[in-house]
């Protein structure tokens, strides 16, 4: 049995569709939600739906129970909360005897001074510290954290950001939950640390240029001071924690936290990554 976490979510929703899509049963797939009735269209399918909320532990254990291996994608929040929901985690799969655990951490984890690595740090210690086997999926920055607003920055002509001229070796979510996919169905994964980037490494100068491109309105990436950047986040509503991740991240990457490319995503896909021309081709088609 191979159960996935945050299967409502768009990391976790993938990662099912792939698993299937890999052949693997719906009768051996069972996903642990936060609102099993989400997650309805997959009990039709087969799947075995669970409730599982990261904020209630007495919910997690039972949801574990019976899995072979756990695709544990990791949360969304403010870090502190994270921390205790993630050690909740990995406590109730000791306690429900998990053969594998499969867990979404982000790039080069143990060194990375991006101020969110800390959760995934920590994360990965408390895994370590369970004797639990593990394999860890050090997931890079996903393509869509850019495209998903493309088309408002188009409309505006512009991108904005703190990023400088670093560079992202980004790769899209359904690259990575194909990834994850094919590392659950396989055999003797266990202390294996896959650091999943993308093919090639570009700015948000180049990101524009694709934009433009496929746009054909001119779209310029304009560089601001990390203060500037907070406080057009700030006033566009957007939670204080989330505001502090995108502005730290954005000066992290300038001075190069997410340039590194590897060879593991390709290397487990069988094929290239897909292009940041692709992803931006298909988030302003129409």
């Amino acid at each position: 049995m191979i159960v996935v976490t945050g299967a409502t979510g768009q990391f976790g929703r993938l990662a099912v569709e792939k698993l299937l899509d890999r052949g693997v049963p719906a009768a051996d797939l069972a996903v642990a939600v936060r609102a099993p009735e989400k997650a309805a269209d997959l009990a039709e399918r087969g799947v075995t739906v669970r409730e599982a909320d990261y904020d209630r532990p007495e919910t997690l254990a039972p949801a574990f129970a019976g899995a072979d291996k756990l695709l544990f994608v990791s949360a969304n929040g403010p870090d502190d909360l994270r921390v205790v929901q993630h050690r909740a985690v990995v406590a109730a799969a000791k306690e429900a005897g998990v053969g594998l655990v499969a867990y979404t951490s982000v790039v080069g984890a143990d060194t990375n001074p991006l101020g969110l690595a800390r959760v995934h740090r920590e994360t990965e210690a408390a895994l370590a510290e369970s004797g639990l086997p593990t394999v860890l999926l050090r997931n890079g920055w996903y393509t869509e954290n850019y495209t998903a607003t493309l088309a408002d920055s188009v409309e505006r002509g512009t991108i904005v950001g703190s990023a400088g001229a670093g560079r992202v070796a980004s790769a899209t979510r359904a690259d990575l939950a194909e990834a994850a996919a094919v590392v659950l169905t396989r055999d003797d994964q266990a202390g294996k640390v896959y650091e999943l980037t993308g093919d090639t490494a570009w700015t948000l100068a180049d990101l524009a240029a694709e934009a433009t491109a496929v746009s054909g309105k001119e779209v310029v990436y304009n560089d601001l001071p990390a203060e500037q950047y907070r406080r057009i986040l700030t006033d566009a509503g957007l939670p204080a924690f989330f505001v502090e991740l995108l502005v730290d991240s954005d000066v992290k990457i300038s001075q190069g936290a997410l340039a590194r490319t590897t060879g593991d995503l390709t290397t487990l896909l069988g094929r290239p990554a897909t292009p940041l021309s692709d992803a931006v081709a298909e988030a302003l088609k129409g």
